[in-house]
């Protein structure tokens, strides 16, 4: 639990500045002693090149126009992160602003602002109270300002980057795909089963639900610290709610099965375990990706935007999402302790939850534009045709409630056949191809 609270608190958007402006107090100190060890030791000056040394007015100057203008293009860095947030918010998604804001290279930019900023103010400070007429530190804050410069100029490239849907689109299938093996990662490594002969023997009757006691949108559940409580409890553990989902405070959290009466403490120690926060913002919920995925696409296909092309490449993404987890996406619910004795039980959604979470929007809303459905086609034969037998036949399925929508559309003649066409190799790549006979 403390690890994770050190997560969020390091995930948080003014940890790094934070961090930064600490780090350059010090350095501003250090600075300091460096050059009053260098008018000790006057020979020193004898070595340094004139250009580096300065006088008390002059490195007053210099020090505060450096901190001047750090501070202006820290007021800078600010607005053009509230306009990249404005877009993100009025154009892709409310649920992407957390791509842009729990970005590590923005969160260094502002990291290098603040202790730049620090850094010359702590100097400024402190030189008015040197003793000695020429000062090194001030060619320091100049160094400093320059490694700010080039910071600023990244940040402006980063930040255009960043406000073009196609890069943002990649970035959360990235992070989707990175949970996705976090989450695979655990399971191999816990040995989770997919049947559990001692979980057909509890029976409901038998058993007591641990209820939250805050209200919030579930963040994450530490598996591998659940399993160590219930195993101390002596107890095997339900997990009775999905990753992302809102919370009242008395709203069932677990259900536990126990052989003797669990104490406050116990109880206290399994529910600490469901990190719960007052946004939602889930770091392993390879599903909450895919909805932002469908969000963006949703958008792009509204009168407001009218860009069917945008929607086809956040598809085409949802589909890279689907075929990865169709290679290896099997939920094991049942994870055992080192005993192989049952301790938790955690229900995932399946693929055919994923599968259908990931279309049944774009669908609805994109039922009678043909780039949009055709689209859908083809991320759906991708998927297909590089998984099992097992996946193509749930895609299959999926497939023909898909194509019980496109008969209630009056195509016409050369739009009719453009999709019966794609419909007809998703039928092939799922070996169904007998099973189609036209839309």
């Amino acid at each position: 639990m403390e690890m994770n609270r050190f997560t969020q608190i390091r995930t948080s958007f003014w940890f790094i500045p934070l961090l930064y402006g600490t780090i350059a107090l010090f350095l501003a100190y250090f600075s300091m002693e460096l050059d009053r060890y260098a008018s000790n030791h006057t020979a020193l000056y004898d070595v340094i090149p004139d250009l580096f040394l300065s006088d008390v007015q002059l490195a007053q100057t210099i020090l505060s126009s450096i901190a001047t203008s750090l501070l202006t293009m820290t007021t800078i860095t600010f607005s053009s992160i509230l306009v990249v947030l404005t877009t993100y918010a009025a154009q892709f998604s409310p649920r992407a602003l957390q791509n842009f804001t729990s970005d590590k290279s923005s969160q260094r930019v502002l990291g290098m602002f603040t202790g730049g900023f620090v850094y010359t103010i702590i100097l400024l400070l402190l030189v008015r109270d040197q003793k000695g007429d020429l000062f090194i530190v001030p060619a320091l804050a100049i160094l400093v300002a320059f490694a700010c410069i080039a910071a600023f100029v990244y940040f402006i490239h980063h930040s255009v980057t960043s406000i073009k849907v196609s890069n943002l689109i990649f970035q959360i299938t990235s992070k989707t795909m990175k949970a996705w093996q976090e989450v695979y990662d655990t399971d191999k490594k816990l040995n989770a089963q997919q049947h559990s002969k001692e979980a057909a023997a509890l029976h409901p009757d038998e058993a007591l639900q641990l209820k939250s006691k805050k209200a919030g949108y579930i963040q994450h559940f530490e598996i591998e610290e659940l399993i160590k409580s219930a195993k101390l409890a002596h107890a095997a553990v339900r997990i009775d709610n999905k990753l992302g989902s809102y919370v009242d405070k008395g709203t069932p959290l677990f259900t536990i099965w126990s052989a003797k009466e669990l104490s406050e403490n116990e109880e206290n120690e399994l529910l600490k375990h469901a990190v719960i926060i007052s946004e939602q913002e889930p770091i392993k919920d390879v599903g909450f990706g895919i909805q932002k995925l469908s969000e963006i696409a949703i958008r792009a296909i509204s009168p407001a935007f009218n860009d069917p092309y945008t929607t086809a490449n956040a598809v085409e993404h949802i589909s890279r999402v689907l075929t990865r987890l169709g290679k290896s996406y099997l939920p094991s619910p049942y994870y055992l302790d080192n005993t192989q004795s049952l301790r938790l039980i955690y229900h995932r959604p399946s693929f055919e939850d994923l599968l259908y979470k990931s279309f049944y929007l774009i669908k609805h809303y994109g039922k009678e534009d043909t780039a949009v459905m055709h689209s859908i086609l083809t991320a759906l034969t991708a998927a297909a045709e590089q998984n099992s037998d097992g996946v193509k036949k749930v895609i299959w399925n999926y497939s023909c409630s898909i194509l019980e929508g496109l008969r209630d559309v009056e195509w016409n003649s050369y739009d009719k056949r453009y999709l019966d066409d794609q419909f007809q190799l998703l039928a092939e790549a799922c070996g169904s191809r007998n099973e189609f006979n036209g839309i």
